[in-house]
């Protein structure tokens, strides 16, 4: 992959304490398609977790921020026509004769700690969405799709906990419908999940 820039240990950093390529005001400008910066590697480990990369960043003090940031935009016209954009794509495949024992995640989000009293709006996944004034939304927009690409097709949208008292998932004897939340088919078609404001 063709850059403009030469890229290499700064002498002011012999330690290599930090790394940046590029900067918001002077980006490395990328000719071709390829992976600008690229980890490779295969593991034989039996026992304990092997992390191609970590990253943990402590919080001492009011600040906030992320431990990552991936940012995609799009300026050009027409983009992504033979494939897709992603601020993020992250898989996880069982390929040939591997098998799983315990689980597989693609993506796992997790919310916790030891505080007794943390405060805020928590949650282990938030949706946003942050369109300027103006922007007028394909009707198959949403918050979060769903797609099955594969030739074998995933039967369920979720697996949780059984149902019990006082959960995320509990039985309900009777319950009129008092809101709906819509949903849209990929091909356009809006249907609605029905819930209601009686517990």
């Amino acid at each position: 992959m063709a850059n403009t820039k030469a890229v290499g240990v700064a002498f002011a950093d012999p330690a290599f304490d930090s790394v940046q390529v590029g900067s918001s005001g002077d980006p490395i400008a990328l000719t071709s398609s390829g992976v600008l910066n690229g980890s490779y590697a295969t593991t034989s480990a039996t026992s304990g977790d092997t992390r191609l990369s970590y990253n943990k960043l402590t919080f001492t003090s009011t600040g906030s921020g992320e431990t990552l940031r991936a940012f995609s935009v799009v300026t050009g016209a027409g983009a992504a026509a033979a494939g897709t954009i992603n601020g993020a794509h992250i898989s996880a495949e069982i390929d040939g004769s591997g098998t799983i024992s315990g689980a597989a995640n693609a993506l796992r989000t997790t919310i916790g700690g030891t505080s007794t009293t943390p405060g805020g709006t928590l949650a282990a996944i938030q949706l946003d969405s942050n369109f300027g004034a103006g922007v007028t939304l394909a009707g198959t927009s949403a918050f979060m799709r769903v797609t099955d690409s594969g030739t074998v097709k995933v039967g369920s949208l979720l697996n949780m906990p059984a149902p019990a008292s006082n959960t995320i998932f509990r039985a309900k004897a009777a319950a009129a419908v008092t809101h709906v939340i819509k949903i849209v088919a990929d091909n356009g078609t809006p249907y609605y999940i029905m819930v209601s404001d009686a517990v």
